[in-house]
């Protein structure tokens, strides 16, 4: 038993001086922040452009179709059960009006 331990012990410590020994410590050569703010300047207007006009209609359009259908679903049951459910329908609707106005204000945030 104690030489199963000694021989672990042998073993990990032999790992860590060869990882040790073969590991170097990079340094980023310049100005980072400088770089990835001059990438983000020069891409800004294209991801602008595709978020506005992609991806927050698409969004819109899958929020606004899950708002009716939850809406017709919330109108049945009330004919059903007697009792309306507004938070499904409320929680959408107020996503909905979130996402349709997001373009107008998301981008000064970021």
């Amino acid at each position: 038993m104690k030489n199963k331990t000694v021989r672990i012990i042998i073993c990990v410590v032999a790992v860590l001086v060869v990882m040790m020994s073969f590991s170097m410590t990079a340094f980023a050569a310049g100005d980072v922040a400088g770089a990835i703010e001059q990438t983000w300047n020069t891409a800004k207007g294209q991801v602008q452009s595709v978020v506005n006009n992609v991806v927050f209609p698409v969004v819109d359009m899958i929020l606004a179709i899950l708002f009716f259908v939850k809406l017709g679903t919330a109108y049945f049951d009330y004919r059903k059960h007697g009792q309306f459910e507004f938070a499904a329908p409320a929680i959408l609707f107020a996503c909905l009006i979130f996402t349709l106005t997001a373009p107008l204000y998301i981008w000064t945030i970021l």
